[in-house]
């Protein structure tokens, strides 16, 4: 690919040439060839019936027109295409089978070449056009945090089999539950909530049966050891 006319990172333009001129030159006339038709027109017009001014002057009036038009939806572009930087899109491309292939991926970059935009995910390229979808930061986030949490709490053990070594991980999936904001909580199914409770009452009774059993221990071996340091009963002399 040609080196690009204009470059965006960090949705900036690092890198930016004369883009309505390049654009002109690639999608048709410019100014110069313009004004070289039109003297040619002036030169070899009929004697008997020649163009008025006024004609030249709107023939004019009507390229730069054009010319403002290209140049006005070029910069559209490439404004359009820099404010992707940093979001997440999904992107439609056909494949090398032909079939339609839907693609997710953070925009890293963008370039501007020939008059077309360009944005770079996942290290590819792939033209503006085929940016379908535009997800939103918050959502984006509240997703990834939602199948992060599913994926640890199915990683827990049965209820059945849930003993105090599942303690940490418990706490730490509620913390992280507690802390969501009521919108990222709207993407955990109520099931996966309820269930969450169910492991954290579980392991709160295994550590008050626990308690309870060290505690019954250390009353017992008090009470041994009352019985050994109880001293003997004095001989009555007779």
């Amino acid at each position: 690919m040609a080196s690009p006319v204009a470059e965006v990172k960090d949705g900036k333009i690092v890198n930016q040439t004369n883009t309505t001129q390049k654009t002109t030159k690639s999608n048709g006339m410019d100014k110069e060839s313009f004004l070289q038709l039109l003297v040619a027109q002036m030169k070899y017009q009929d004697p008997l019936e020649p163009t008025s001014n006024t004609e030249y002057i709107s023939q004019y009036a009507q390229f730069s027109q054009v010319e403002s038009l290209q140049s006005m939806s070029s910069n559209m572009d490439l404004q359009r295409a820099s404010n992707l930087v940093g979001k997440e899109v999904y992107i439609e491309t056909t494949g090398t089978d032909g079939e339609t292939q839907t693609i997710q991926g953070r925009v890293d970059y963008v370039t501007y070449n020939s008059g077309k935009a360009y944005v770079y995910v996942n290290e590819k390229e792939y033209s503006l056009d085929d940016v379908k979808t535009v997800l939103d930061s918050d959502y984006t986030e509240a997703c990834s945090l939602a199948y992060n949490f599913i994926a640890a709490l199915n990683k827990l053990p049965s209820l059945e089999d849930l003993d105090l070594s599942s303690e940490e991980n418990v706490t730490a999936l509620s913390e992280v539950y507690n802390k969501m904001t009521s919108y990222q909580k709207t993407f955990i199914a109520s099931e996966k909530v309820n269930l969450l409770q169910k492991y954290a009452d579980k392991i709160a009774e295994l550590k008050k049966a626990a308690e309870e059993k060290n505690n019954t221990t250390e009353d017992k071996t008090d009470e041994k050891s009352e019985e050994k340091t109880e001293a003997p009963a004095d001989k009555t002399e007779e």
